[in-house]
């Protein structure tokens, strides 16, 4: 199965809402399997939003235990909440950022499954920061806005940074040539 490219803090992609999926089929379910190849590819992530991928539906794909229990969640929606919990969060979309985030230790959420059917559950600790960390994406939101003044100076240094270091690079070469 492909796999596709986690798109980066600054592509405004990841800054639109996603929108409410409303057909679950066989399209659907190759674009979540795409996004999971995408998630193991990326060695560090445990969750993905379909905008980190650059497409505009509302479900994320998440697995907690390192390959052995990948699930999606379709039309999330956070019900409630409960406590605080401070957490050093990152990013795929921002690679390298890691921040100490204050979030709810506890969340109450509504979704729909694959196989269509609406259900709710409560998750907390690094489950309910997963699920808070991807529900922002779809709502076209980064971690960046639940920073404070100096944590945000210092990430968007680093976004520089990376920014830099990306156009330093040499062009890749394909494997064509021309005679």
């Amino acid at each position: 199965m492909a796999s596709y490219s986690i798109r980066i803090v600054g592509d405004p992609v990841l800054a639109e809402p996603t929108k409410e999926i409303t057909e679950i089929d066989g399209r659907l379910v190759k674009v979540i399997d795409a996004m999971f190849d995408t998630l193991y590819g990326s060695d560090t992530g445990i969750g993905l939003a379909a905008n980190q991928v650059g497409v505009q539906k509302r479900l994320f794909v998440y697995d907690l235990e390192g390959g052995d229990d990948p699930q999606v969640l379709i039309n999330p929606r956070i019900t409630g909440s409960d406590g605080e919990w401070v957490y050093a969060e990152g990013c795929l979309s921002i690679p390298g950022v890691h921040y100490d985030i204050v979030r709810p230790k506890t969340v109450e959420v509504t979704a729909v499954g694959l196989d269509g059917n609406e259900f709710s559950f409560e998750a907390d600790e690094l489950f309910s920061r997963l699920i808070q960390h991807e529900i922002d994406h779809l709502d076209g939101k980064l971690m960046l806005e639940h920073l404070d003044k100096d944590q945000l100076k210092d990430a968007k240094r680093a976004i520089r940074e990376m920014r830099l270091a990306r156009e330093a690079e040499p062009p890749r070469r394909s494997g064509f040539r021309l005679r």
